[in-house]
């Protein structure tokens, strides 16, 4: 029996989008692909508000990352950290040699503007790296905020992680000024994995233009040269740009304020729910991601004891993240999740308890 998805990664993916990955395949240098591919391209900068350079990667979200951090860094990198995948971007920054500076908070709580403002006033950083929705705490950042801090500090590029929330969640690029911003289509996007996109500023473009070893398959460089194309370096996942542009009509269709509101009325729903249970959010007041709410095992319960259960109805939650296993449990509302599947889900997880 298939068990829907109700982690935050990878998500449900619907019948209609696994048929568009089977549309007969084309070549990546033919005409048809760059028209496809500029569909595509066009209708993510829609989502996101910007008239900014789209990379189109075929890989994880940590690739371009890892790109990111090659192209962008060249004397030292703010990395504010308050989770698994925050801390990622400053082990990523370690690996590429790149000097890293840790602004790190409690697991569960959010780095503030009034943090990054005091460590960018010493002058010492050209980047930062922050996460905007952390996956693993269920924690969204102050971004509005924090762009407003980082609006005093033009000559350093802003680089965000959105995994877990682009296609889900309001991102205004241009409005923002974020230079980098990047996820990957398995998550709010609600495709298979294997593909990611980033917008990425002038200033940012400009910036790699300095930068000695930007590496090879992320050079920020080579990428816009094909981009201006239509085109990529090497040979992308075809079939997940035909499951992206069909995925980014519907998208569309919906209504990006729509798809927005829903996202976060399954979060309150299932953040309610939680409450009134007995349960506490892991996440910082004020700070709960739109996308994934962990919460608080404060009865104790296995949560493979709950996974088993649930996987009689044909269902799967994730447990909390590593430091937090067995202390947190994760449930996603991203993607083409509807209300009506949050409201089956909490219903046997009630039943679950109730045992």
């Amino acid at each position: 029996m298939h068990k829907r998805l109700f982690i935050p990664g990878p998500t449900e993916v619907r019948k209609s989008i696994l048929e568009a990955m089977a549309t007969p395949m084309i070549g990546h240098r033919f005409p048809e692909f760059d028209e496809l591919f500029k569909s595509t391209v066009e209708k993510v900068q829609k989502l996101l508000y910007t008239k900014n350079v789209i990379f189109v990667s075929t890989s994880s979200s940590t690739g371009l990352m890892e790109g990111a951090m090659r192209n962008c860094v060249s004397k030292r990198v703010l990395s504010c950290v308050n989770g698994a995948f925050s801390k990622r971007w400053a082990q990523i920054a370690e690996a590429n040699g790149k000097e890293v500076d840790r602004l790190e908070v409690e697991w569960g709580k959010a780095v503030k503007p009034e943090m990054i403002d005091e460590k960018l006033k010493t002058g010492k950083y050209d980047a930062i790296s922050l996460v905007l929705n952390e996956t693993s705490t269920g924690v969204y950042a102050p971004i509005a905020e924090i762009a407003e801090v980082m609006k005093k500090y033009p000559d350093v590029i802003f680089m965000v992680d959105a995994v877990s929330c682009m296609a889900g969640t309001k991102i205004e690029v241009d409005k923002l000024g974020i230079d980098v911003v990047l996820a990957g289509v398995q998550k709010a996007f609600a495709l298979p994995p294997g593909l990611a996109v980033a917008a990425i500023s002038k200033k940012a473009m400009e910036k790699a233009k300095i930068i000695k070893n930007r590496g090879y398959y992320f050079d920020f460089l080579v990428m816009k040269k094909y981009y201006d194309k239509w085109e990529t370096p090497a040979t992308p996942s075809i079939s997940h740009i035909y499951a992206l542009d069909k995925q980014m009509s519907d998208i569309f269709e919906e209504g990006l304020d729509n798809r927005f509101k829903r996202h976060l009325k399954m979060a309150e729903y299932t953040r309610n729910w939680a409450k009134e249970r007995g349960f506490t959010m892991f996440s910082e007041e004020g700070h709960h991601s739109p996308t994934v709410s962990c919460i608080n095992n404060t009865k104790g319960f296995k949560i493979g004891d709950l996974n088993a259960f649930l996987a009689k109805k044909g269902a799967v939650i994730s447990n909390g993240y590593g430091i937090l296993k067995e202390k947190t449990f994760r449930i996603a509302h991203m993607g083409d999740t509807q209300m009506s599947n949050m409201e089956e889900l909490l219903y046997w997880i009630d039943e679950f308890l109730s045992k």
